[in-house]
């Protein structure tokens, strides 16, 4: 028997000079921490579209997102006893402030997809990433 748990994963990004730059993060749990998207669970009962905007607003202090993309990628992997599902998003943030951090990040970048895409070390978050890329030069 598996304990379910729901979480997002938010690709948040800006345009600067009309070109998408993505947000990275890096946990402050010690020297093996890697670059990341923004990520989080979904409470109980709450929506993930809420999920998504509760934890860029939360988590980096950006404000409420301008745009939500759902990237239709889901995700599973299995802990011991516990079933993680992430939902992937892209969304696009205001980047008139700099990023007020969450304690648990220790730093963050923001970068254009050729440098994004290798610094992420989940090939589910360089997929996701390489989708939001996409839709964004199709838009």
């Amino acid at each position: 028997m598996y304990e379910l748990s729901h979480r997002v994963r938010v690709f948040v990004f800006s345009f600067q000079e009309a070109r998408p730059h993505y947000l990275l993060l890096r946990s402050g749990h010690g020297i093996e921490s890697f670059w990341t998207p923004l990520h989080g669970p979904i409470g109980f009962a709450e929506k993930v579209e809420t999920a998504v905007a509760r934890e860029v607003v939360d988590e980096t202090g950006l404000g409420r997102p301008v745009e939500l993309i759902d990237l239709d990628l889901t995700s599973q992997v299995v802990l011991g006893d516990e079933r993680v599902i992430e939902w992937s998003f892209g969304c696009r943030a205001d980047r008139s402030d700099e990023p007020r951090l969450d304690p648990r990040w220790s730093e963050y970048r923001w970068a254009e997809v050729t440098q994004a895409f290798p610094a992420l070390e989940l090939e589910a978050d360089r997929a996701a990433l390489i989708r939001l890329h996409t839709l964004l030069h199709a838009a």
